[in-house]
């Protein structure tokens, strides 16, 4: 009952909000019942209330706190898209709405990088006038120096280690606190013949490495300033605002650089004279302070909750943006627990869903998503409509006959049970995943559904030796790209090389030849295009294995203030706003 009861209740909601946002699609620009905003969807159809002025306060809301303000040790989305204010790396995003995005363009370099000896080497020359806060110049060493840090991983943790991986991919090196060199720069694979020119040299072509070099891991730091573990407190800034003050978990407030100087950033307005951000961990609240004027922007740009969207789209359509975000909610098959080491109960499964069910829990296909039918977000190249299962044939709704043929083929003729993980702190999982088991049911498969806290996931569905002790077949989750390639999206999740005992996020276990000679070969191309054709192959390979469950290309119900200037969707940022490029009026 508790379950049937909770499907109607989810149902109804997607039904509600889909009437709602099929009315404000009627509604044009600007029109009285749209409210004060820019317009739906605005930010997502170009620029929202574009405009040059300067001044005022940018106010951020979070319920999440930063996983650090350490340009090096952070990983959480939005953190990286935050840091544009105060951290500059020698390639970025363009500030360009939509796919557009995914451009790398100069930042602190004068140009995109000169490659040589067959794709190994990468050479780039600093731009003139740019400088720290403090006013001295930031040099080629400043940027090795920061980018050194994250072999440190003792003292600066947390952050992505690709950098790692293609300049030192043996682990010789020991970060700069353990450096034994006089000037604490010894990494070979980083050179800085003078304070204006920077080489890497690869261990091997990655035809990704531009795209590692415009994280937040590619940030400078000043040697004289950096304060080990302590620097996510007071990150020294090479970018147009510093941090004013922060306290973990209540506030932080970033002024104006005023040694910053405009005509050294071809990226960064710099239009509000202060940015701040407040957390508050009730999410029903902060939508109610949204709306309410006295927040611009919900910093991890999650969506709003069920009850502020519904309210937004009744009231204030003007203001809200459905953005198409670049994650991908879907269920992985543990392949070493029994018997999903057979592919047909694999598919079993597949066949057995009914995806419509799963996509309204997550809002219907206007607030949640359209239904996905292959593991590529569309804003990475090789991205396709491949549907090997006719998901979309069928409307998404369930294929009982082949499914059952399925586990006849798979020796279940009578079906099997499994147990499914989903985190409870993120409550659409557990909804999706006992529409999935109300799903399954009617095929035969008995689905159990076990609730983990998200703190503890790494230690659970990280852990292949924990998923198959406690015999845990399925975990529900989702995934958006370190950055838009099939590299940055598609690697943790399928490639065999990165199964890891603690930490794993191939929770599968996939380990095939011809996918990881597919990574193998596309990042030997320094071209997009061609790339992008060879990781095409590598996702049609992983959807004909069965080894992951697609089912939502997300979209989210944003709140955009009314008195947001420069509001545009980035694909760069996961369909973020780009928040670098943000004002606001007085």
């Amino acid at each position: 009952m508790k379950q049937l009861s909770r499907s109607r209740r989810i149902a109804g909601a997607a039904a509600v909000v889909g009437a709602l946002l099929a009315t404000a699609g009627c509604g044009g620009g600007g029109s009285d019942d749209e409210g004060s905003g820019a317009g739906f969807n605005a930010a997502v159809k170009g620029v929202a209330a574009k405009s040059a002025k300067k001044g005022g306060t940018l106010k951020f809301i979070n319920k999440q706190e930063f996983d650090s303000l350490d340009p090096q040790r952070q990983y959480y989305g939005f953190a990286w898209d935050f840091s544009r204010f105060y951290a500059r790396q020698l390639i970025s995003y363009a500030p360009k709405p939509g796919n557009a995005a995914n451009e790398l363009v100069p930042d602190l370099a004068t140009s995109t990088g000169k490659i040589t000896n067959g794709g190994k080497t990468y050479t780039y020359t600093l731009r003139d006038g740019i400088t720290w806060e403090d006013g001295s110049p930031i040099t080629s060493k400043d940027v090795k120096y920061g980018i050194e840090r994250i072999w440190a991983k003792d003292v600066v943790s947390g952050g992505p280690g690709y950098l790692r991986q293609v300049l030192d991919p043996k682990g010789e090196y020991k970060g700069p606190y353990k450096d034994k060199s006089k000037d604490k720069l010894g990494l070979k694979g980083i050179q800085t013949p003078d304070d204006k020119t920077i080489v890497f040299n690869l261990a091997k072509p990655n035809g990704d490495f531009e795209q590692m070099l415009a994280m937040p891991t590619g940030s400078p730091v000043k040697a004289d300033k950096d304060t080990g573990a302590k620097y996510t407190n007071r990150p020294f800034s090479s970018g147009p605002y510093k941090v004013q003050s922060y306290t973990p978990g209540k506030s932080l407030s970033l002024v104006r650089n005023s040694n910053w100087k405009k005509a050294s950033d071809p990226i960064r307005p710099a239009l509000p004279d202060k940015i701040s951000v407040t957390f508050n961990s009730n999410l029903e609240a902060i939508d109610r302070l949204l709306i309410k004027g006295d927040y611009d922007v919900f910093l991890s740009a999650t969506g709003m909750t069920p009850s502020g969207r519904n309210d937004a789209l009744k009231q204030h359509k003007g203001n809200v943006d459905n953005i198409t975000t670049s994650f991908v909610r879907y269920v992985d098959f543990t392949t070493k627990v029994k018997p999903f080491d057979n592919i047909h109960c694999r598919k079993a499964v597949v066949y057995g869903t009914d995806y419509k069910s799963l996509q309204t829990t997550r809002g219907g296909p206007q607030a949640g998503g359209d239904l996905a039918t292959n593991m590529l977000p569309k804003s990475v190249k090789g991205s396709d409509d491949y549907d090997p299962y006719g998901i979309l044939k069928r409307g998404g709704k369930a294929d009982p006959a082949k499914a059952k043929d399925e586990l006849k083929q798979c020796g279940k003729p009578n079906g099997f049970s499994t147990s499914i993980v989903a985190r409870n702190d993120q409550p659409a999982e557990v909804d999706a995943a006992e529409a999935l088991q109300a799903s399954l049911k009617k095929v035969g498969i008995n689905l159990n559904v076990e609730p983990i806290q998200g703190s503890t996931s790494a230690s659970i569905t990280g852990s292949p030796a924990v998923m198959k002790k406690r015999g845990y077949g399925l975990s529900m989750t989702g995934w958006g790209p370190d950055f838009p390639t099939g590299q940055g999206f598609s690697q943790p999740l399928i490639d065999g090389r990165f199964i890891e005992q603690t930490g794993n996020y191939n929770v599968s276990e996939t380990n095939d030849a011809a996918i990881n000679k597919y990574f193998d070969d596309a990042l030997k191309e320094t071209d997009p295009d061609k790339a992008g054709a060879i990781y095409q192959k590598m996702n049609h390979k992983v959807s004909d294995l069965a080894v992951q469950m697609p089912f939502i290309y997300e979209k989210n119900i944003t709140w955009r203030s009314s008195r947001l200037t420069n509001a545009f969707s980035s694909a760069a940022y996961n369909g973020r706003y780009d928040y670098s490029q943000l004002g606001v009026v007085k």
